[in-house]
């Protein structure tokens, strides 16, 4: 397979957040027993938001990202890393941190070497609304801080739920065509909106956990009443556009077409991007 832009992406967003089997909903995670920590390093733009919110005097290193970096909370903080590099080992050893955060299936081999060294670490996976609240729990153990409001301030984003019962599926690949089933974030967070999600019950195979692969065949005969493209700045979307298909559907017929931003509905990313992905679903989408 060709990997574009966009594939590559989704790739990465795998391994940071995978998703259970396409067979199973997503489930409760076991989160290990986590000791108080009063200097934690934050490997992923998510953990670094949580623990921003629950304590920020106990975050004393972050990775580089886009989400980070345009968040002024995190100006003066060091950075372990930039972008998809590895982490800096050395580093991160020498703030002499007692929690380091990171992403199952992306930062194992930093996380071992790192538990090699006696540092407490916690690998995490965030793939549904309930395992960002079970991981919320778990990071505010660790730093004896109260998550409620943190909790609470992630419901009140559900809220109120949209009066629609059209059919909507979102569309994150052009090539091959991928749509989120119920086992993705994606897929969880339009649930959580009891938003009829017509990939949701799909199943079929492909690389991407959570994620199935429509022939356009399948697309027409699905034949959503609305339509979500993720734009990522690859240009996907106006390809996806110029497919002879794509003139068939109901939804584009109709002008029910929206794009959002892939942070916040296929990876969480971060508070900040969750909170303007339920914003957009609600005002533009599901109006």
């Amino acid at each position: 397979m060709k990997f574009t832009p966009l594939l590559l992406v989704l790739l990465l967003a795998a391994c940071q957040t995978p998703a259970p089997p396409v067979s199973q909903a997503p489930t409760s995670q076991t989160q290990p027993e986590i000791k108080t920590a009063s200097k934690v390093v934050a490997l992923t733009s998510l953990s670094a938001d949580i623990v921003n919110r629950l304590d920020k005097t106990k975050l004393v290193a972050i990775s580089g990202s886009r989400l980070v970096n345009q968040n002024p909370d995190f100006a003066q903080l060091p950075r372990v890393s930039e972008g998809r590099t590895p982490p800096n080992l050395e580093k991160i050893v020498a703030l002499k941190p007692d929690l380091v955060i990171g992403a199952k299936g992306f930062h194992d081999q930093a996380l071992a070497k790192l538990q090699e060294s006696g540092i407490q670490t916690l690998a995490t996976e965030v793939n549904s609304w309930r395992s960002l609240s079970e991981l919320t729990r778990t990071i505010a153990t660790a730093l004896n801080a109260n998550p409620d409001p943190l909790i609470q301030s992630y419901q009140a984003l559900l809220e109120p739920k949209p009066a629609q019962t059209s059919s909507v599926l979102v569309l994150a690949s052009r090539q091959p065509i991928l749509s989120p089933n119920k086992s993705s974030w994606a897929g969880d967070l339009l649930n959580q909106f009891a938003v009829k999600n017509v990939a949701a019950e799909l199943q079929g195979s492909s690389e991407f956990n959570g994620y199935v692969t429509l022939s356009p065949e399948k697309l027409l005969q699905i034949n959503p009443e609305k339509i979500i493209l993720i734009d990522t700045g690859e240009g996907e979307i106006n390809q996806l556009k110029s497919q002879s298909f794509w003139s068939q559907l109901k939804a584009v017929q109709q002008q029910q077409v929206y794009t959002m931003d892939y942070f916040g509905l296929v990876n969480p990313g971060s508070i900040r991007e969750i909170e303007e992905a339920c914003k957009k679903l609600k005002e533009t989408v599901f109006r």
